[in-house]
């Protein structure tokens, strides 16, 4: 009996994750919020700071803090022949376009719609919205049928009032960064803190703005899913790649998932709840086209199996290991 109690508690030693694992995910996920965080102030920052805008009454774009000429005004004032104009809108305009987009979706053909879940802007209001909702109704968005229950956290409706001026704010804060894009920013500011807008860049605020909150307040995860086309081209690039990374399930391990609860899920399916596009990491990768890969399902995953000693039943798998899991996804899609 001694003999078997041993046998057993070094089974478990062995099935336990590596200590160096364990945890790995939620660090991982402080990360990823630090990156969201730092890309949303460069969002914020970068026309103010010369970093990317497009000055709409000069016709001048701005990259990186200097002015990015095609050489079309040398052409008209005749400083440079048409074969020069022609070489420079070549070298300076549609080539290093052509080079950051195949680079972009090179990125998305090997790791998915990483940018939607570790720096776009949009994609970090949805999670701080999703949060505040939850904690004012219970709901991550206001057409859930169900509640979701979370440890320690009963629905509170003095939440409600910040989760809605969130939306406005964030939503004309948007408009009024998207014109600071398009005009100078400490005219546009200027005139917003002065109450001399004009009526073109008042009427853009005001319509935009509304737009933007009531897509914030109601329909933030069907943007992302159906109406982002950044998201769109990074997804159909993933898709068509059989090794690019992808949240594999181990199948055969399926009934550890029938006690799976963690704080943020004490009812159990904790990685269901844990997903902010409201998608079921455990289904195969043809029905998880619009994930953004933030690893929060594999997060829950590791934190609801690791005080029991086990390896998660979701990982993260990329190369071969991803090949090998699409090869069987589809042998069990034939399957049926």
């Amino acid at each position: 009996m001694c003999s078997a109690k041993r046998r057993g508690a070094a089974e478990m030693v062995l099935a336990a994750p590596p200590l160096t694992q364990v945890g790995r995910m939620a660090r991982l996920q402080r990360l990823r919020r630090a990156t969201q965080l730092g890309f949303f102030a460069l969002f914020l920052l970068a026309p103010a700071l010369n970093l990317l805008r497009f000055d709409l009454g000069e016709t001048q774009l701005w990259f990186l803090g200097f002015r990015w000429s095609l050489g079309i005004d040398a052409f008209v004032r005749g400083e440079i022949s048409a074969n020069e104009a022609a070489a420079s809108i070549l070298l300076r305009g549609i080539l290093p376009a052509l080079l950051f987009v195949a680079g972009f979706m090179t990125v998305a053909w090997r790791h998915g719609r990483i940018y939607c879940g570790w720096l776009c802007p949009h994609f970090s209001l949805v999670e701080t919205l999703n949060d505040l909702l939850h904690r004012a109704t219970g709901r991550f968005s206001l057409w859930d049928r169900q509640a979701t229950a979370k440890t320690g956290r009963s629905p509170q409706r003095r939440w409600w009032p910040l989760f809605l001026i969130s939306c406005l704010f964030f939503g004309f804060l948007w408009s009024i960064t998207l014109l600071t894009y398009l005009l100078p920013p400490a005219l546009i500011w200027g005139n917003l803190f002065s109450g001399t807008l004009t009526p073109n860049q008042a009427r853009f605020i005001v319509i935009a703005g509304a737009v933007f909150s009531a897509e914030l307040l109601l329909a933030r995860h069907l943007f992302c899913r159906f109406g982002c086309a950044v998201g769109l081209f990074q997804s159909l690039a993933w898709m068509a790649n059989p090794r690019a990374l992808v949240v594999a399930f181990a199948r055969e391990r399926a009934r550890d998932c029938r006690d799976c609860s963690t704080a943020k899920s004490p009812e159990g399916a904790a990685c269901d709840t844990a997903c902010p596009m409201r998608l079921k990491p455990r289904n195969v990768k043809r029905l998880m086209f619009s994930c953004v890969q933030c690893g929060q399902c594999v997060t829950e995953c590791e934190t609801s199996h690791a005080p029991r000693g086990a390896n998660p039943n979701l990982e993260w798998t990329v190369g071969v290991d991803a090949l090998r899991e699409t090869l069987r996804q589809r042998r069990a899609d034939n399957g049926r």
